[in-house]
């Protein structure tokens, strides 16, 4: 473990937190101090969910150390099944309560709760998050799961999405809708909107669709070994893994492939001349290992992108993501350190970033547009509107969020470029109000200014990483240099200066700028 001011992952205590939301009718009673009760903001304030997660802490503080702390959970245990009267219990420790050893399985068999208590073992100092959300849901499965009938009809199992997953709600709807065309009902969706009771039935299903590995590819193996059930091995993200995706179910249950298009309206753009715009822009991407795969292939082939660079945060997709990468030419950054993800797209300058949260805000410092496509993810992401990544829709959603900052960027970039035109000079006020347009007040200018200071808006001529005081811009050349969209005036600015340095040059000018350019061009 090691002091950050930003996480990709928390500890595994909170993957088990982001099942146990997903469900109902489970409850989980978790070893830790006063502190540790941080995670409820991720659910209530982040997903905004109308309800606390389904979880009782101990909460025990530095006083209760010398004392008996494995009765403070041996008291949270029964007041939470007295409380709440769930069908089945969840215990464990948080990475705090792990150093006390207080055994919280063993106390909870003890006490005959008379309903099924499962114990989980996440090993908060080896493992993080993800891992957590995996054997978790594994337990349960182990624990709940029964042998029963196959249905009459063919139906198959949804499982992975839970709580703060990446569209995971709307997921489920579009994947049901695929399913439906192709004559498949749903039995159940887990751990998202299960029950135990509904865990207990899980066998009835004649196969599984793996939605997310991070989540659930453990309990999927189990399934196929116990129960005989296969599971799909393609996560139907972008129209080619949709069109697989169909295809392995078709092969799997022996229906033929129904393929129904009509709300898909990706392909169009792709078709038009406006998209040879975006071709050969090079993007990068990072944040879980599956919604990284997913993208570098919409983004190379569906979208005509070049991958610069790749990775992910999540270790245990270490080995799928570095095999890709080799496909793709490039070297796999697997790390959960922001700094090294943001050193490495300060080092690549793609015009394109496809990340987190965090890769947002490195953006944002950097002038490089970016779009989310993987958890962690802020409250913007969890839209109320309807908005998935998977199926025919989820291409359509994809398609806006990924080509919108680039097309945005053009339009910002020629406003720039007719700054000084009588219309929309700094000093003409708002166009759009036509004659009663007035100039902008200081004011305005002042928060104008304030929001490049706090790095919502690029800043007009960014110092370079590593400039050296020596280079200095003359006027000339400072002008000509604003007339390069923002989004790559960075790596404008960078490789002028490398050349001016190579070269000797102390002062910038447009001629230095020019040759730079046709250096770099060769």
């Amino acid at each position: 473990m090691k002091l950050t001011l930003w996480t990709y992952e928390g500890p595994p205590h909170v993957g088990a937190m982001r099942v146990a939301t997903a469900m109902r009718g489970l409850h989980y009673v978790l070893h830790a101090p006063q502190g540790d009760t941080y995670a409820d903001l991720l659910f209530t304030m982040i997903e905004r969910r109308d309800h606390r997660p389904p979880v009782t802490y101990t909460t025990f503080q530095a006083r209760d150390l010398g004392g008996d702390t494995a009765t403070l959970f041996k008291i949270a245990c029964q007041d939470a099944v007295t409380r709440f009267r769930p069908e089945a219990l969840i215990v464990g420790a948080s990475c705090t309560a792990e150093l006390i050893q207080d055994n919280p399985a063993g106390l909870a068999e003890s006490m005959n709760l008379g309903l099924p208590v499962i114990p989980l073992d996440l090993p908060s100092y080896q493992r993080k998050e993800g891992f957590g959300t995996d054997e978790t849901f594994l337990q349960i499965v182990r624990h709940l799961a029964k042998p029963v009938a196959r249905s009459a009809q063919i139906t198959a199992n949804l499982i992975g999405p839970t709580a703060l997953g990446f569209r995971h709600r709307d997921d489920i709807i579009e994947l049901t809708r695929l399913l439906a065309d192709m004559g498949v009902a749903v039995n159940v969706v887990a751990p998202m909107s299960a029950r135990p009771s509904d865990i207990a039935r899980l066998g009835a299903a004649h196969f599984n669709v793996l939605m997310y590995p991070e989540h659930a590819e453990s309990a999927a193996r189990w399934l196929e070994s116990h129960f005989q059930q296969p599971y799909t091995k393609t996560v139907p993200i972008g129209v080619g893994a949709t069109h697989d995706f169909l295809a392995e179910v078709a092969t799997i249950t022996g229906l033929p492939l129904r393929a129904d298009t009509t709300r898909l309206r990706l392909p169009w753009w792709t078709r038009s001349v406006d998209s040879t715009y975006l071709t050969g822009k090079r993007v990068f991407l990072f944040g879980d290992g599956t919604h990284v795969a997913a993208a570098a292939r919409i983004a190379r082939e569906e979208m005509g992108f070049e991958v610069a660079g790749l990775g992910c945060y999540n270790r245990e997709m270490a080995r799928p993501i570095r095999a890709l990468a080799r496909e793709y030419g490039v070297e796999a950054l697997i790390s959960d350190d922001y700094l090294e993800v943001e050193a490495a797209i300060a080092a690549l300058q793609p015009e394109l970033i496809l990340g987190t949260q965090m890769e947002r805000h490195i953006g944002k410092r950097l002038g490089i547009p970016c779009a989310v496509i993987s958890a962690p993810v802020h409250v913007q992401d969890f839209p109320a509107r309807y908005s998935p990544q998977m199926g025919w829709e989820g291409a359509n959603v994809i398609f806006d969020t990924w080509v919108h900052p680039l097309v945005m960027g053009l339009e910002e970039h020629l406003l720039h470029m007719f700054r000084d035109d009588f219309e929309f000079h700094d000093e003409a006020g708002a166009s759009h109000h036509g004659g009663q347009h007035v100039a902008r007040s200081p004011v305005d200018e002042a928060a104008a200014a304030a929001a490049v200071d706090g790095g919502s808006m690029p800043p007009e001529a960014a110092p370079a990483l590593g400039q050296t005081a020596q280079i200095i811009w003359l006027s000339d050349a400072e002008n000509e240099l604003k007339k390069i969209p923002f989004f790559v005036r960075g790596k404008a600015r960078r490789n002028t200066e490398k050349y001016a340095e190579t070269k000797g040059v102390s002062s910038i000018s447009i001629e230095t700028l020019y040759e730079a350019k046709a250096h770099y061009a060769r």
